[in-house]
């Protein structure tokens, strides 16, 4: 059932996923969360001394930290395929 007074649209803010200390880690990130259908963002800084974020709307965090985690698991050669496929979609 439909609750018409339910408001969702907290699920879409966008919620910091990951700090990386380098544009390039946080670019593979994105990678693999794009090849596995989860939408990010990569939040830069014109200051290379400031960490980059990646952030995933509130309603994927869950999901996102999973297929990081299985990733991370699988080891670096996985994580550049992933990154291959998610650059094949440009």
């Amino acid at each position: 059932m439909v609750h018409a007074d339910r408001d969702d649209s907290h699920d879409l803010d966008m919620v910091t996923l990951l700090t990386l200390p380098t544009e390039m880690n946080a670019d593979v990130v994105r990678g693999i969360l794009e090849a596995n259908g989860i939408p990010s963002v990569v939040v830069r800084s014109p200051y290379r001394s400031i960490p980059t974020n990646v952030r995933v709307a509130r309603l994927h965090l869950l999901e996102a930290e999973r297929i990081l985690r299985e990733a991370e698991a699988a080891g670096p050669e996985a994580a550049a395929q992933a990154e291959a496929a998610s650059e094949e979609n440009f």
